[in-house]
């Protein structure tokens, strides 16, 4: 589906909000979700919930997860964004403070206010960071970043009907995947995330090169902790290995000039 198209359709969507007879086709709005795969985020300028100027360019270079909610909201959002912080902690531990960025945005643009975001996210026991930031918009930047990033959402009864999405973007500015539900399972979004911080071509340019994919090979997920955590394992087994294999060689050295050594005697006592 085009970008023109995407737009036509979220248009129409939105032109029903005011009918509470109308109901989020979720199959329409996941294929425009899909859609945006692909597509270029492009350049945004937002502001941030202390009033600083946040352009998406600050975040080129590295991974960004972007993803939406609504400060009046009494359903999902306050339950994705306890469990973004949850995951998000987990991910920088395992790749890095600098490993990437996240930003959530608030998408009812008269009521998500720099204030109401900031008091959102405190009531939500949640920590903004230079890391993760809580964004507020106008209603043209908010129209046109939505559309990008294939987010629908339209006024219902209740407040807003959307999506409960993360959007994952590259370190070129690029949509790489949607992640989708209020509380989806952790590997959902840092297995893709550890393939974009720590994939490295082969063969390995640099030492650093190779500790990425070692961490990203040794950088698994506990289903009994449900964490993410370094696993020293392999790093046991290779070693145990490799005092095998030492003492092995070590062994038939010292039989081999054993054996010379018995031979050559032989010969001098003959």
């Amino acid at each position: 589906m085009s970008r023109l198209a995407r737009m036509v359709l979220a248009v129409g969507l939105l032109a029903f909000a005011g009918d509470p007879a109308w109901a989020m086709d979720e199959t329409e709005a996941l294929k425009i979700s899909q859609a945006a795969v692909g597509e270029a985020i492009g350049e945004h300028t937002l502001t941030d919930s202390a009033g600083r100027t946040v352009r998406f360019s600050d975040f080129k270079g590295r991974p960004l997860l972007v993803n939406f909610i609504y400060t009046s909201c009494a359903h999902s959002c306050g339950i994705i964004t306890g469990h973004l912080a949850d995951v998000y902690e987990n991910a920088w531990d395992v790749l890095g403070k600098d490993g990437f960025a996240a930003v959530t945005i608030g998408f009812d643009t008269p009521r998500d206010t720099p204030q109401r975001m900031r008091s959102f996210f405190r009531k939500q026991g949640v920590r903004e960071t230079p890391g993760w930031r809580f964004l507020s918009a106008d209603e043209k930047t908010i129209k046109s970043l939505t559309e990008t990033a294939g987010f629908t959402y339209f006024k219902s009864p209740k407040g807003f009907d959307h999506l409960d999405q993360v959007t994952i973007v590259n370190a070129d500015g690029k949509i790489h995947s949607q992640i989708y539900g209020a509380a989806f399972d952790k590997p959902l979004l840092i297995e893709p995330l550890k393939e974009l911080v720590l994939g490295t071509p082969a063969p390995y340019r640099s030492l650093a090169d190779l500790i990425k994919k070692v961490r990203l090979f040794c950088t698994l997920y506990d289903p009994a902790s449900g964490r993410y955590a370094f696993d020293y394992s392999l790093f046991i087994q290779i070693s145990a290995g490799i005092v095998i294999i030492g003492g092995t060689i070590v062994f038939l050295v010292r039989d081999m000039w054993m054996a010379r050594r018995r031979r050559l005697d032989g010969e001098r006592s003959a």
